[in-house]
């Protein structure tokens, strides 16, 4: 209990500190550009009500778990194909880090030749930028898998189904959440940035639109609220990989003890 209180307490100190700062410092700011941070606090209040957190911020969620679902299918499995035939590697790496090393954010106006400008648009942009952190550290892991580990289950005639889900997952399974929690990261960044593309409603466009109109309070109220749900989102993550790697965690602590 101990360690867990003192966890959380260095999860939220650099924030806080950073926030008092942040007050004293804008305290007595009479720029337009840079109002206080009390006054951005009592617009975000007034700006961020139910009904435009469901109008605005719930569109954005789904879009952003929309497209980082897709990606997360999309990049084990293809990531598991790679990883596991060598002559699908050989044949694959290349055209992948090709696309790899292109920005997500350049292909929004191609995708929006083929895809639209509607919800699709967007949960393709995030899915675009969301599926090689998963890919890439899929293959590694799977190509990573202990040989000793895959000649014992062969002896034991563990192939198929069972092999794939008790041995070469499994094993994977801590550079896959790597990925996965990287992809998050850039998952809420193009969830963004797809906003700021022909939309009528979500955070990156409410955002926008409060800087054309020179709503500056509220555009930074916006600002703040998109850094809170990238925290309380990565939060989660690490609380959903914590339960479901806990078998590897552990056997990391035992090692560290040892």
């Amino acid at each position: 209990m101990t360690g867990l209180l003192k966890r959380a307490g260095f999860v939220v100190a650099l924030p806080v500190v950073l926030l008092a700062v942040w007050w004293f410092a804008s305290a007595g700011s009479t720029s337009f550009y840079s109002p206080p941070l009390s006054r951005i606090l009592t617009t975000f209040t007034e700006t961020w009500t139910l009904d435009r957190l469901r109008a605005d911020v719930l569109p954005s969620l789904l879009r952003l778990a929309g497209g980082y679902t897709v990606a997360v299918v999309v990049g084990i499995g293809l990531g598991v194909l790679v990883g596991s035939v060598r002559t699908v590697r050989a044949v694959l790496e290349p055209v992948l880090e090709f696309f790899r090393a292109i920005p997500p954010p350049v292909l929004v106006p191609v995708i929006m030749l083929f895809a639209g400008i509607d919800n699709t648009m967007k949960v393709v942009v995030i899915a675009t930028g969301c599926v090689w952190p998963i890919l890439l550290n899929t293959v590694e892991g799977v190509r990573a898998t202990d040989e000793v580990l895959s000649d014992t289950a062969r002896c034991y005639g563990i192939t198929g189904s069972a092999r794939l889900r008790y041995l070469v997952l499994r094993s994977a399974s801590p550079q896959i959440a790597a990925g996965m929690r990287q992809a998050l990261s850039i998952g809420i960044i193009l969830m963004v940035i797809s906003e700021m593309f022909a939309a009528s409603n979500g955070l990156g466009f409410t955002i926008v639109q409060f800087q054309r109109t020179f709503a500056i309070p509220q555009m930074w109220s916006g600002i703040l609220l998109l850094g809170l749900l990238g925290f309380a989102l990565s939060v989660i993550f690490r609380f959903v990989e914590l339960r479901a790697l806990a078998w590897y965690h552990g056997l990391r602590q035992a090692q560290r003890g040892s």
